[in-house]
């Protein structure tokens, strides 16, 4: 479908969106506690809904209503394994729930959408090896049989930090003490730290040893919570991109100690704006399509940490290479760094691509509040924030849904 943006700005207050990532870790922690949780303050993107059905298919019973989850949390894991878990494109519920899985010692198959499957599991795929667990990927579904194990776990930190989140998951309900070795460089250091800081509000302990080093007491038993998701600064990044641009906006609903990483857009944001700079996206590597856009309507920046950005959603270097060419910037690709050249930035004389790439299709509607321009495929922002054109419109961007 597509969607035309007219020249326009956004003006008033907006309140930032639930955090994505702050509700998969607190559903998941209700999900694998003994009791009734109450999670308030959920966003319902498509990645969260996947989420919220691998509970129920590993017998976790749940309610919604309005914005708030209530969560009868797994009783054992007799359930797993009799229905199939469909991930649909969230890397997060598929990479936290392999190792929840692995805890039943059975055949568990897990589904996936896009390029869903063919993103990287070597982690597992090595932890699983060496524990002589059965892990098979033939494309179309992942396949598990046998049951993890306590044990010292070595896993590469610039892959994922999602791999490290699964396992803190899941090892605090093994019986014995485990260690989670992580092999430098260790990027996305902030996620692991909301993991943790979401398992204590459960009553489960896990702590850091040294700087690639995490101690799990085996043992452990999550306890029921309420809680309330705070807000996503890795989406109220675009409407930042937006105040910093000039637009007369301000933005409620977020932490300003959050442990989320994403909350130094505001500080990559000036940087920017005071000229070329040198910006390292390891432990953030989710705004780089906003901060790629926003360096390409202002001077243009080096971005370094950049290699991971090939196996999201999309291969977010190539394709935001392709978008900002038709704006007139140009992204040059090296060794684990990106270079955006800002130069005559105009209207596109074509419509935008957004490779079914949510963050794609935020960062274009930036750029094109301020030029005018067709988005082709605009409904893959479903994926983590469904009324993020509703927002922006309501705050006086201008839309056409015919075009």
């Amino acid at each position: 479908m597509n969607l035309e943006i007219l020249k326009s700005s956004p003006k008033g207050t907006i309140t930032a969106p639930a955090s994505k990532s702050a509700s998969h870790r607190l559903l998941i922690c209700a999900g694998l506690s003994k009791g009734r949780s109450v999670i308030k303050n959920v966003a319902f993107s498509q990645d969260i809904l996947a989420t919220l059905r691998c509970l129920e298919a590993i017998g976790c019973k749940t309610e919604i209503e309005n914005d708030t989850v209530t969560i009868d949390g797994i009783k054992n894991f007799d359930a797993v394994g009799s229905e199939i878990l469909d991930c649909n494109e969230s890397g997060s519920t598929l990479r936290f729930f392999i190792p929840i899985c692995l805890l039943s010692g059975k055949n568990v198959k897990l589904t996936g959408s896009g390029r869903l499957l063919s993103r990287p599991l070597t982690v597992y795929e090595e932890i699983c090896k060496k524990q002589g667990i059965s892990i098979k990927n033939d494309g179309k579904k992942i396949t598990l049989d046998g049951k993890l194990k306590s044990d010292i776990f070595e896993v590469k930190g610039n892959i994922s930090s999602q791999f490290i989140s699964g396992l803190l998951f899941a090892l605090p309900l093994l019986k014995n003490d485990s260690i989670i070795k992580i092999i430098p460089p260790f990027e996305s250091r902030p996620y692991v730290d909301m993991t943790l800081d979401a398992m204590k509000n459960f009553g489960i302990t896990a702590a850091f040893l040294d700087n690639f080093t995490i101690a799990v007491s085996g043992s452990q038993t999550y306890k029921p919570a309420n809680i309330a998701v705070e807000g996503d600064w890795s989406n109220a990044a675009f409407l930042y991109a937006f105040k910093e641009s000039g637009a007369d906006v301000n933005i409620t609903g977020l932490n300003r100690n959050s442990t989320q990483g994403d909350k130094i857009c505001i500080e990559y944001f000036k940087k920017i704006k005071d000229g070329f700079c040198t910006l390292d996206l390891s432990d953030c590597p989710d705004l780089a399509p906003i901060l790629f856009a926003f360096s390409a309507k202002h001077r243009g920046a080096e971005f370094t940490g950049t290699d991971r950005l090939r196996i999201k959603e999309s291969d977010r270097i190539s394709a935001m290479a392709q978008e900002l060419s038709k704006f007139g910037a140009v992204l040059h690709a090296g060794d684990n760094k990106v270079v955006v050249e800002a130069k005559d930035f105009h209207r596109p004389s074509e419509p935008l691509c957004v490779h079914n790439d949510h963050r794609i299709v935020m960062s274009m509607a930036y750029l094109l509040s301020f030029t005018g321009g067709v988005i082709e495929g605009y409904e893959a922002v479903r994926k983590s924030w469904p009324d993020f054109f509703k927002v922006i419109q309501n705050a006086g961007v201008k839309i056409n849904y015919e075009a």
